[in-house]
Parts: C-alpha cells; structure tokens; sequence
C-alpha cells in the first residue's frame, strides 16, 4: 500500500472568504459514516453497540453514533488517530410491514422507469437523447392504459358483461344476484351494470393516484443543501454527469405533472370503454338519435383529453440543472379533473335506458388488447433504432450491457411483465366466475376473456423453456470455471497448510457462482428476444384466427390440437400462478431478512433512480438518502472543519458516490471514500453508462481527495471499480482473500467462513486502507485537487 501524500497544500477558504483555521489550531476530528447495504441493518449492528443515540434525522432514516461519541466534538483530544464512527440508517425507505408486498404488483412500472436510465453515454446535447427519453415515457403511458383495461375486462366484461348478463354463471353467486336480468332490477340493465363496475378500476386509478401522490410528498420533496457560492470547477466534458446536477434529485414538478397525466389516462381508458359497450346499441338498435350524438359528442371528449395527456407526456421532460419549484400550469392541474367530468357524464349516457338491450358475447372492444401490445412493439423497435444512434456517438462501448441495448430490452420486458400480470388476473377470475368450465369454448357459459389473452398464455412455456436453457448453460458454464480456477485457490493460502479438495472445491463454486453476475446480459437479451418473437406470433395468431389456440388447432392434427390445448391451459395457470408468487415472494421479502437480501438487489436497483418515465412506479429511496448524506457532510465539515471518510457497503457504497457528486468541488475535496462489495461499476456502470461508466467515475475520484474499493472474488455483486489514479496508485484493493484462511491455523481453529458479499469488515485490509485514508486527510493536505489533463486516466488490469 502506497504512503499517504504529506506535501503541503493552500487551504481552502470559507463560506466567508477566510480560512478556517490555521494548521496549528489543535486537532482535528475525524469522522467515519457508515452507510449500509441491500437488506439493511441495525445502528447497533453497524456500530457493534448496542448503546446508540440519534444524532439527526426521523423514524424513516437518520445517523446514530454510540452513547459514548455524541459529545464528540467537544473533546477531539480523545479520538486522536481514531474517528468518530456514525451510521446513517436508511432501510426504512425500502421496507416496512408486509402491505408493501403489495408495490411488486408495480413492477411493470418500475422495469419501464430504469429503461430511461439505461440509454447509451452519448453526449448530452446529442438530438437523440430527446427522442429516446419520449420513447420511453409513452411506452409508460401505454403500461398505464394496459393496468386500466385489465381492470376494465375484469370488472366490466367478465363480470358485468358477460357473468351477470348469464343465468347459469349468476347462480350461486348472491353478489351478483341484483344485476341479473332474471331479477329485473333497475341495476340489471347492461349499461347500468357496466356503470356500476366500472367502480373497480376508477378505486384502483384512484389508489394508485394516492401512493404516488403520499410518496411524492415523502421522498421527491427533499431539498439539496445549498453550495458555496463561486465555489464551482468545472471537469472535462467527457467527465461530467447529471448526477452532480443541483436538481437531480428533485423530482417534485416532473412526478406531478406525469401523475396527472397517467391518472387522467387512466379515467380516459374507463370512459372510452363504457362508450364503446353502448355505440353499438346506438347505431343499430334503433335507441334514437339523440344517444347516439350524445355519444359521439362524448368521444370526442374523450379524443381530445387522450390527445391533451398524451402532448403533456411528450413535452415534459427532466429539469437537472436545478430545482424546479415553480407551480404546474393550469391545464396539467384541471386535467383529471377533467378527465372524472367526461367519465360522469358518459356513466350517465351509458346508464340512460335503452330497452331491449343485451349483454351477449364478449364486451365491444376486444381488439384494444392486441393494439396495445402492437405500439408497445413499435415503441420497443423505434427504442432500439435510437439506443443504436445513442450507442454510436458514445465515448465508449467497453464493459456496456447488450452494446447499449439494455435500455430497450428492458423496456419490452416491463411490457411483457404487464401482460403476464393483467392476463394472468383475467384469465384465472374467468375461470373462477365461470366454475370449472373452459372459457371460450362452445360449451362455457362465458365468452371468457380477449383471444389475444389465451394466445399470450400459451406462448409463456415456451418462454420458460428458452429461460431453462440458458440457466442451465450458466450452470454449466459455471462448472467449467470452477474445475479451472480450482487448481488454484490452494495457491492464494499460506504452503504450510495441508490441501483440502472438499474444501477447494467450495470456495472455487462460490466464485464461478459469483461470476455468473456478469453473464445476466446474456439471459436479459435472450428473453428479450424470445420474447418480441412469440409476443409477435400471439399477436397474429389472434388476429388471423379470431379464437383461443384450443379452438383454432379444432381442424388441426390431433397432436397439433393437443399441444396447444395444452401449452393455453399451461400458460394460463402459469399467468394465474405469477401474479400469486409475486405477491408472496415480495411479501416473504419484508419478513425474511435473508429473502430481503436476495430479492433486494434487484429492487433496489429499481427503486434507486427517481421517477422519469413512470409516476406510478414505486418511490425512490435516493431523493431521500442522498440529500439527507448530503447535507451531513455539507454541514459537518462546515461546523467542525474536520476530516470525513464516507465507508458504503453494497447499495450504501452507490448512495455514497451519488452524495458526493452533489457536494460542492471544496467540500468534496475533504471526503475520502470507501467503498467495499461496491457495484458501481459492474452493475451501474455496465447497465447505467451515461451515469455511472468510466469517464464520470473518473471525473468523481479526480475531485474528491481519495478513493478504495475492497472487492472479493467470492462477491456476486460487488467488484473493481478498474481505474488508475493519476499518480499511478490504483483505486482497488483486492481482491481480497475470501476465506481469510484455508484450513485450521493458530489464528483459525475452525474453518473460517466464507464471506462472500459481507463482513468486509472482518478483514484485516480494512482497518489498513480505513487508517490510510484518515491519515491522508490530515490538516495539511485538505485541497482541490488539481485536474490533470483528459486520458490521464486508465484501467487496471484487476
């Protein structure tokens, strides 16, 4: 390890002007703080006492420091060569009771939310940033209007439609006994059953209205600390991200006004579909000329609202540079309001008596399934085409995830999570409602749901299969290089100790099974495909056909009749059987510490970024923690002049480096940073690389004082951040020895653990380079640091 630079340095000046102190003016405390990782942990844990105090913050997130350190900075002469630890607590923000299970049914939303931060790392005023980032947010529009309409079958057509409007489906249902027409009520007349349904899915816009407006208020509101004024250095281009922008995290304008313009799309989806189940009433059945104008009048409405939501989505964009505190305008506020008095008045149109009407077939409108899953098909291949453009004026492509098509593959698999999710609900109420029989079949009481359904369904085994393979080629896979590095992992030990093949063979799995993090690119475009392609081949099966598989293959042969008889009753079970995994998994996660742990990842992923594309989608952890890290070393180091050294774990490790990018270039200059089971580059920078490749990493370590990363060979998450300080020294420690001992030593009686991706404190490497950093942040050498020329930094070969 390299000796720690001591060569004096001008200090910087204060807020005022003046210095803040002269070299000489005693010591100067040290602070270490601590953020956790994926799964969260106690402050006691963190602090390893279990006497803790709150220092600053709420019942949500906040730093604890020991009983014993909370007069710390009165008395700096007992801490000398020893900082003060502090731990910022934050898994709050992510978890809770198990109702929070409950946001996993927006995972849809949240999938969409991160195609936005996945495009390419081209130039910001690149002109197809703009058209990447509308691509993205209609195609989250679109996801919004699919959740509506899924509601509206269940509610509307299963129920209202086609079950309540059939004697034999009502009996031995008493909820539905009133809407029968056998009961001859004034509920039981088509258009007023529909109204009555169409309750349903206006309480669920209304719920998903709600959370995003509750989480707005708690998350998206947090305000960044205010930075030195004239205090700006500005790095080379190439260096600069928008994570360091003053607005980044302060989404409040643009989660407002996207909210209103989904939840209007969501009110607009309803009316239209209550003016289409009576259109064709008015136009053949003789009910009079003034319905069928009052109808066409109300389409209009309807037409002229969707086409106002959908000019709002397009124009509005991001405000990064700073915060955007200004009201919205009047015609984005009065747009759902807007939205419920067209749907009041077409309930009352639809509700308006029309004798002899019927409710028989599926409801009008069957076919807004399939135009919907074609759009989203366009958007995704016109997401493609740009992400190629964005791809090719990129810096570099080195280490980037599917070549800069990872932001639209993930977009086409939100679209295919929607339809998993919204088929699987209205494919398993419809075999509920009709009683064990098959619906769509000549002999079922129901017409069942939209052909396209059951076509998505069958094609879902396939699916799984392509999925199989490629899980069993990384097994396999993964075998080939644990029987290859096997050979060597008695090397990494001391040659006195006896060799162990149970045990070489154990620590060589742990770190095949590590690497095949790397090798999700390859599932994530496989599914990708498979998926556009049998997507693409339900799509013109139910239009060529017009009926389910089992009913198109009638005329087939027996084997080909068989097969998708079987693949649409397979598939739609399994469409049923997600929906309920997903809610008990996500539930099992907020219960389980070691589920939380492995689900976590990827939520956490999910959730970090702020709300671009999807105001539905759950809230972002990070418009919190950030500015709440942020303004602890802001002020901290403002008060007490001291020396700061921010430790992250895992997540911790990337809300650290999003905090320092928002301190200002002075304060950031007397911040050491330490990471350890760090991401930053093997997840954020692969799959993120306009935010979190090379160059902006680079540009981070250039403007802070100093930078380690402890990664582990055995960690599945955490890796190099592979780049070389100007001076030669690498960022990296590692990687470090994972078990610290092989067999049984002096030190090591019993077999030492495995750590994999935790304990990094159990090493005694992170005492060594935790000492060095504080050290190096002595009185003398706290200063920005100058900018060397661009392409002074490389990559090591770690």
């Amino acid at each position: 390890m390299e000796t720690a630079d001591t060569t004096p340095h001008a200090r910087p000046t204060d807020r005022d002007g003046t210095p803040p102190g002269p070299p000489d003016a005693g010591p100067r405390l040290a602070l270490e703080l601590l953020v956790h990782g994926v799964g969260g942990t106690t402050a006691q844990q963190m602090l390893g006492d279990p006497r803790v105090q709150l220092i600053t913050g709420d019942a949500t997130a906040a730093c604890y420091r020991r009983t014993v350190d909370v007069d710390a900075e009165q008395r700096p002469d007992d801490y000398h060569g020893e900082p003060v630890r502090e731990a910022y607590c934050w898994s709050n923000l992510t978890s809770g009771n198990g109702a929070r299970a409950l946001w996993l049914i927006l995972l849809p939303f949240m999938v969409a939310n991160l195609a936005h931060w996945m495009r390419p790392a081209a130039p910001p005023d690149h002109k197809a940033q703009r058209i990447y980032d509308v691509l993205v947010r209609i195609l989250a529009l679109t996801l919004t209007v699919l959740l509506t309409a899924a509601a509206c079958e269940v509610a509307l057509d299963l129920t209202a439609w086609q079950c309540a409007g059939s004697a034999y489906c009502v009996a031995g249902k008493s909820w539905l006994g009133f809407l029968s027409p056998a009961h001859g009520g004034w509920w039981s007349a088509p258009g007023r059953r529909l109204v009555l349904a169409s309750a349903v899915p206006l309480l669920l816009v209304g719920l998903l209205w709600w959370l995003s407006h509750r989480t707005w208020s708690a998350y998206e509101s947090a305000s960044p600390p205010p930075r030195r004024p004239g205090a700006t250095r500005d790095l080379p281009a190439d260096e600069r991200t928008a994570l360091g922008l003053d607005g980044f995290w302060y989404g409040r304008r643009l989660v407002g006004r996207l909210r209103a313009a989904h939840t209007a799309a969501g009110v607009l989806t309803i009316a239209a579909a209550l003016l289409v189940a009576t259109a064709r009433t008015d136009r053949h059945d003789g009910a009079g000329t003034a319905l069928a104008f009052t109808g066409q009048g109300l389409t209009a409405l309807v037409v002229l609202l969707a086409a106002t939501t959908l000019v709002i989505v397009w124009r509005t964009a991001r405000s990064e540079a700073a915060r955007d505190d200004e009201s919205d305008l009047l015609i984005v506020r009065a747009l759902p309001y807007a939205a419920l008095a067209v749907l009041a008045l077409t309930a009352v149109h639809t509700a308006w008596a029309r004798p002899g009407a019927d409710s028989a077939g599926p409801l009008p409108g069957a076919g807004t399934f399939g135009g919907i899953a074609v759009l989203q098909g366009a958007l995704v291949l016109a997401l493609a085409v740009t992400a190629g453009f964005l791809q090719r004026a990129a810096h570099s492509t080195a280490r980037t995830a599917l070549r800069g098509m990872a932001g639209p593959a993930v977009a086409l698999l939100s679209c295919a999570l929607g339809g998993v999710l919204t088929g699987g609900v209205a494919e398993r109420f419809a075999d509920w409602l009709d009683r064990g029989a098959t619906p769509g079949q000549a002999y079922a009481p129901m017409a069942g749901p939209p052909v396209l359904l059951s076509w998505q369904a069958s094609v879902i085994p396939a699916l799984l299969v392509v999925v199989a393979v490629v899980a069993a080629l990384a097994a396999v896979r993964a075998t080939v290089v644990r029987d290859r590095i096997a050979k060597d992992i008695p090397g990494l030990y001391d040659p006195k100790e006896r060799p162990d093949a149970w045990r070489t063979k154990r620590i060589a799995t742990v770190i095949a099974r590590a690497g095949l993090t790397d090798a999700a690119p390859v599932l994530v475009a496989a599914t990708a495909v498979v998926t556009l392609v049998l997507g693409a081949g339900a799509v013109a099966g139910a239009w060529l056909t017009g009926h389910a598989p089992g009913r198109a293959t009638d005329h087939a042969a027996p084997v080909v009749h068989a097969a998708a008889a079987t693949a649409e009753a397979l598939g739609s079970w399994l469409m049923g059987a997600g929906v309920l995994l997903l809610v008990a998994t996500g539930r099992r996660a907020y219960r389980d510490l070691s589920a939380r742990r492995t689900i976590g990842i990827l939520w956490d992923v999910g959730t970090f970024w702020p709300r671009a594309a999807h105001p539905f989608a759950p809230p972002c952890y990070a418009e919190r923690a950030v500015p709440d890290l942020t303004w602890r070393m802001a002020t901290w180091t403002e008060r007490f002049d001291g020396r700061l050294v921010l430790s992250g774990h895992s997540q911790g490790s990337v809300l650290a480096a999003a905090a320092v990018w928002q301190l200002d270039p002075v304060t950031r200059s007397r911040v050491a940073l330490l990471t350890y089971g760090c991401p930053l580059e093997r997840l954020y920078g692969r799959w993120f690389p306009a935010y979190f490749g090379p160059p902006a990493l680079a540009g981070l370590h250039r403007q802070m004082d100093d930078w380690r990363n402890l990664w582990r060979l055995t960690d599945p998450i955490g890796g190099p951040i592979r780049l070389v300080c100007e001076d030669g020294r690498r960022i990296d420690c590692g990687p470090l020895r994972d078990p610290l001992a092989f067999g049984r030593t002096l030190y090591h009686p019993l077999p030492a653990q495995i750590l994999g991706h935790g304990d990094y404190q159990a090493d005694p490497v992170f005492d060594k380079v935790r000492a060095e950093l504080i050290a190096r942040l002595g009185p003398a050498d706290r200063h920005p640091r100058p900018v060397p020329a661009q392409g002074g930094s490389g990559r090591s070969p770690a």
